[in-house]
């Protein structure tokens, strides 16, 4: 499945896939908000909170490519949720850091977020890009998980790409930090928790 918000013509959502039902096996989708490029690109003028949310339980995905949306890339409500290979690019174009919150004390939204009320949920194989396009954006972590044994997470990377901003931890307040302009530092957490 692909799904595009902008980039052709300026284009609005909220969210680009959203998955109520249960039991779902899910193969190869690219959500995808424009950023960058010529006609209907911009911070206001195609917004897009979400690029995935998911709300039944056991749903399985495999490839998923959720890149550039405004809040979390991927929001997992339901229990039982397992990912095999994602990739993400964060935002380019968050215009300042207040401008790009979840909290007052969390710069950015993480890429994958499982909600604070799921107890099971495994993902594999994650990588998260940050290309900041304007200067002093930072996000705190890629991803954002509850601390419960049975929310697990294996071979995740982040990636800075440009010489602003960056990622300060990669999974919670593990990982490490990406530097700006420096692609050989690619923090690494093998398994979590």
């Amino acid at each position: 499945m692909f799904a595009r918000i902008g980039g052709a013509g300026t284009g609005k959502a909220v969210v680009a896939m959203q998955l109520n039902s249960a039991n779902v096996i899910v193969d190869h989708t690219w959500l995808w908000r424009a950023d960058h490029g010529s006609a209907g690109v911009g911070w206001t003028a195609n917004t897009a909170q979400n690029g995935l949310v998911v709300n039944g339980a056991n749903v399985t995905i495999y490839g998923l490519f959720v890149e550039h949306f405004q809040q979390y890339q991927v929001l997992w409500n339901a229990n039982g949720g397992r990912v095999f290979f994602y990739q993400s690019e964060i935002p380019y174009d968050p215009p300042n850091q207040a401008s790009w919150r979840s909290s007052a004390s969390v710069n950015g939204w993480a890429s994958y977020k499982v909600a604070d009320s799921v107890t099971t949920h495994e993902a594999f194989g994650l990588g998260i890009y940050a290309v900041f396009t304007n200067p002093g954006v930072s996000l705190t972590r890629a991803v954002e998980v509850p601390n419960t044994p049975n929310v697990k997470f294996h071979h995740l990377i982040t990636v800075n790409i440009s010489n602003n901003g960056g990622i300060s931890n990669v999974i919670n307040n593990v990982g490490g930090a990406t530097a700006p302009g420096v692609v050989q530092n690619t923090p690494k957490v093998t398994d979590f928790p």
